[in-house]
């Protein structure tokens, strides 16, 4: 029988981005019970971490993770940051695509408005339960909450809410009921928040899990510097966005519209833009066409623009990715490097490597964040993984060609205003060539670093090897020195003894002086003077023993 138009027309109809999302879960991350565990709590904790940091205030976060029946978990998530308005409850829990940080151009863990709410919407798809609010602004009261989302409407869904009086408490706790299953292992929910605590060594986190209490202590007593929002770069722009940003602004001009809507362009080359797309400086933005919009974007491209400002970023810095290394990880040596900032796509970024050798570490690892959030799953597809792979670390003493294979942990951070993640779980970041190089040359840099580290240890110890054999062959060495010079015994021993420990500590202050050469850039290492010491040791040494032997 054959079908009308009109009867595929009747067919029809709009679907919502949280209908989309409930039968998609798994582009979220929500692909296995335990990784859904994984992602409501990374979505707690990031959430506390941006709001108490954006408030000022020092985080301390506690998590809980009980199985309450066979694979059904009770989540408890608290903070003690700002706390949240009443009416701004319901749809930051309950509704996709709504929050704070999508619309802005500044650093946030957060950047879509999906995170949250769609653990919410994942916990009323497997067990039926709503998301419990509790949260206090520090006035005195605390408003409470159960949430549903109304899928075909993308709307919260109000099953009950209260306010209690007279507490004196400020911040949020949500209450999770939702199916999963809980293990510890290299993607576990310990593992992501030990990263945490390693990139934000600022918070205090105390984790109770099935297995007992962790606490992850504060290991510094300051905040990071507060990011700043800025303007749109005109390199990062495409022509869809240009046209709709000219027939939203409130700008009168054209000139106006490029210096005030985007950022580092000032009235100078505003102007040479419009002359060189021949259009005029006084035309009302909301009148430029489509193929206007299109030329003018053209002459943008060959316009010759300052990069965007770096003061929206906010990088750890050096000693505090140390401070986080040496707090989580225990070793004997770590290093840490923050590049200059560049730019991909008109955003502007960030990358910060360190590296921790020896000591507590056991095996290799390898950590991943972006904006302090560690990135735990689709290592593979990652910018930073494929930076990683991409050196020969055999070239920095380090045996591994394409993975270290030693006990070494590789902390890799980038940070933007717009992280490029290659989907909506932000697992993995795209893989632009400037992002990929600027994290090589960090890491590399580091790894120069390491390598004479290594090399002076394992002189060290070849020379500590020397040492221990003249001394277990020492009694038949002095013996034979004694009869050979018929001096006494004891005075042979003591000057055999001498000699040795001299030798040691020569070497002991070659190996200090070339550290210490080593860290002074452009400085030759091996000189004529150096050659001259060698000589007058050798010398020195030949004589001692001619002494011994007479």
């Amino acid at each position: 029988m054959e079908r009308k138009a009109e009867d595929f027309a009747r067919q029809q109809r709009e679907i919502s981005i949280s209908e989309f999302f409930e039968k998609n879960r798994h582009l979220l991350g929500y692909d296995n019970k335990v990784k859904a565990l994984l992602m409501i709590v990374k979505e707690g904790v990031d959430n506390a971490l941006d709001a108490t940091e954006e408030a000022g205030i020092l985080p301390d976060i506690y998590i809980r993770v009980k199985e309450v029946k066979n694979e059904r978990y009770e989540i408890i998530i608290k903070d003690n940051g700002p706390g949240i308005v009443k009416k701004q409850i319901p749809r930051i829990f309950g509704k996709l695509l709504y929050g704070s940080k999508f619309h802005r151009l500044k650093q946030n863990r957060g950047q879509q408005g999906i995170g949250i709410s769609a653990a919410t919407l994942y916990t009323q798809l497997t067990t039926g339960e709503p998301l419990e609010i509790v949260s206090s602004t520090g006035d005195g009261k605390t408003h409470k909450y159960r949430i549903k989302i109304n899928v075909r409407r993308n709307e919260p869904l109000i099953i009950d809410s209260g306010i209690e009086e007279g507490v004196d408490w400020r911040g949020v706790q949500l209450r999770f009921l939702t199916e999963g299953l809980y293990r510890e292992y290299k993607q576990s929910i310990l593992e992501y928040l030990k990263q945490t605590a390693i990139s934000n060594p600022h918070a205090r986190i105390v984790f109770d899990s099935p297995n007992g209490r962790t606490e992850f202590r504060r290991g510094v007593e300051s905040l990071p510097k507060e990011p700043k929002e800025i303007r749109p770069h005109l390199h990062g722009v495409e022509l869809g966005i240009l046209t709709r940003m000219l027939r939203e602004t409130k700008a009168r001009t054209l000139l106006s519209f490029l210096t005030g809507e985007f950022t580092k362009v000032g009235r100078k080359t505003a102007k040479e833009i419009c002359s060189k797309a021949e259009m005029e400086e006084n035309k009302k933005p909301k009148s430029v066409k489509d193929e206007d919009a299109r030329k003018l974007l053209e002459v943008i491209k060959d316009v010759k623009l300052l990069k965007p400002p770096t003061d929206c970023l906010s990088p750890l810095g050096n000693e505090v990715v140390k401070e986080g290394l040496r707090k989580e990880l225990n070793p004997e040596w770590v290093e840490s490097i923050t590049r200059p900032p560049e730019v991909y796509r008109g955003w502007p970024f960030q990358v910060e490597c360190g590296l921790a050798y020896g000591g507590s570490i056991q095996e290799p690892k390898f950590m991943r964040f972006a904006n302090r959030v560690p990135l735990l799953y689709q290592q593979g597809d990652c910018a930073i993984t494929k930076s990683v792979t991409g050196i020969d670390w055999r070239r920095y003493k380090i045996n591994g060609k394409r993975i270290p294979e030693e006990p070494l942990a590789i902390f890799v951070h980038l940070v933007s205003v717009w992280v490029p993640f290659t989907s909506e779980s932000k697992e993995a970041i795209a893989s632009y060539p400037v992002i990929i190089k600027e994290i090589k040359l960090a890491i590399q840099e580091c790894a120069r670093k390491l390598g004479l580290y290594l090399s002076g240890k394992r002189k060290h110890e070849y020379h500590q090897h020397r040492i221990r054999t003249f001394e277990r062959y020492a009694e038949e060495t002095i013996k034979a020195l004694s009869e050979l010079s018929e001096e006494d015994r004891e005075r042979v021993k003591r000057e055999f003894l001498e000699l040795i420990n001299s030798n040691n500590n020569k070497i002991t202050e070659e190996e200090n002086g070339g550290a210490k050469e080593a860290e002074k850039p452009g400085e030759e290492r091996d000189g004529p003077d150096r050659e001259e010491r060698k000589s007058k040791d050798r010398a020195s040494r030949q004589v001692t023993l001619e002494r011994l032997l007479r």
